[in-house]
């Protein structure tokens, strides 16, 4: 095995960056969001769970029959040429520093109810966001390994209240313990789907094994295995979380609550661990974060490679990272980051993670689409690939008109970028020819 092969992520480290990226802070705080549908949650887990299922499956078979560093972007230019490959990378890696800005300030605000200072001082939530950016960065920039070593832990640590939650409610049924009464919600397709919208999010980031195929040891078996157990662990968390707040804590109490969580564990075990919850849940979205990092700089290093970015992107440390792709896109995050501490920016946050997350879905539905072409001699993965678009068309329909409308003008905002790359290297060619 060569020195880099050696300084690449094992099966456990994939494990955890699949994990760590879909299990972040918001599993804390969604019990209290989803309380009011009723069972109505419980089956727009089941369809999300499905949903993510039939697209992890999908993304395995890529990642075994062709393990392309880039992830989703790297397929639908193989199968649609550079242009859709610019495209579908270009959405994905906005949705990706866009969306960890709001990861960012989930660990300062978590921390802040530890260190209630952070929220009264001016400028230091901002700061502490941006800083805990600039060091992961740097983790990731150091070496795969360390930002590997990083994405175990945390995922240890973050999925400690979670399981111990479900442990409790097991042991609660195991002896007997009268499930609470909860009001009548009918089952309705509306109110399932707005689970489901809200749901998904826990599942965006499910192909980030994929992305960094080329730093995976083994990459064509780990890539694979990594990403569907990933989705079944994180599937089985959530699915267990609401099983258990539906069974033992009144829908009244989890939607009242800031912190279900803590709640849920308190009135069980005793005493106020609302703190010692929102250290874990810290923990959380600062490894989401650390993994979503590792994920966004890989990107554009792949399109480098590719020819669809310019080249400086393609420029590597020692240790084989990609230290500028990681340093714009953790510029941008920082950008987006501050944006959401900014006075009346909030709902420009708000606006621009919606049509981000719009841009995004629209790299899954072309990579479902690269696949039933790619792997047309496997008919069930096709099946599978079918149901995934459909699943992916329905979610990215509940953003609305405006979010898609949006998301395809972000898109749209990279043609120049694209343009001048293909000018520049026609212009090479040519003065080489």
């Amino acid at each position: 095995m060569n020195e880099k092969a050696k300084r690449g992520l094992g099966f456990w480290m994939t494990l955890a960056l699949v994990v760590g990226n879909l299990i972040g802070s918001g599993i804390y705080l969604l019990p209290a969001t989803l309380a009011p549908l009723g069972a109505n949650q419980l089956a727009g887990w089941m369809v999300t769970i499905g949903g993510s299922l039939c697209m992890a499956t999908v993304f395995a078979r890529l990642s075994a029959r062709q393990p392309l560093p880039g992830g989703p972007f790297a397929y639908v230019m193989q199968q649609f040429g550079p242009g859709a490959g610019f495209a579908a990378a270009w959405a994905y890696w906005t949705m990706l520093w866009a969306g960890n800005g709001a990861v960012a300030v989930a660990v300062v605000s978590n921390l802040s109810l530890l260190v209630p200072w952070l929220s009264h001082t001016p400028g230091a939530p901002a700061a502490v966001a941006v800083g805990a950016v600039w060091l992961l960065t740097a983790v990731n920039i150091r070496g795969v390994r360390g930002a590997g070593d990083v994405q175990v832990i945390t995922t240890v640590l973050k999925l400690v209240p979670l399981v111990g939650l479900i442990g409790l409610a097991l042991w609660l049924f195991a002896t007997g313990t009268p499930h609470v009464a909860q009001p009548p919600v009918p089952l309705s397709p509306t109110l399932i789907a707005s689970a489901a919208g809200l749901t998904f999010w826990g599942f965006l980031g499910l192909e980030s094994a994929t992305v960094p195929s080329d730093k995976v040891e083994n990459a064509g078996s780990v890539v694979p295995r990594a990403t569907l157990w990933g989705v079944a662990l994180a599937g089985a968390v959530y699915l267990g979380i609401a099983l258990a707040f539906q069974a033992y804590m009144p829908q009244g109490a989890a939607a009242a609550s800031p912190s279900p969580v803590a709640e849920f564990l308190g009135q069980r075990l005793g005493g106020d661990i609302s703190g010692v919850v929102a250290i874990f849940a810290a923990i959380s979205a600062f490894g989401t974060l650390n993994g979503f990092i590792l994920v966004q700089g890989e990107v554009p290093w792949a399109m480098a490679r590719d020819g669809l970015f310019p080249a400086w992107f393609g420029k590597e440390t020692k240790a084989g990272t990609p230290i500028n792709a990681h340093l714009v896109s953790s510029g941008l995050l920082t950008v987006i980051t501050l944006l959401n501490y900014g006075r009346d920016m909030g709902n420009l946050f708000t606006f621009i993670a919606s049509i981000s997350l719009a841009a995004g879905m629209l790299t899954y539905i072309a990579t479902m689409a690269s696949a039933m072409r790619l792997l047309r001699d496997e008919p069930w993965v096709v099946v599978l690939a079918v149901l995934a678009a459909a699943f992916n068309v329905w979610a990215l329909w509940g953003l609305g008109l405006e979010a898609i409308a949006y998301g395809l003008v972000l898109v749209a905002l990279g043609l120049p970028v694209y343009l001048a790359v293909r000018w520049r290297k026609g212009k090479m060619a040519s003065a080489g020819a």
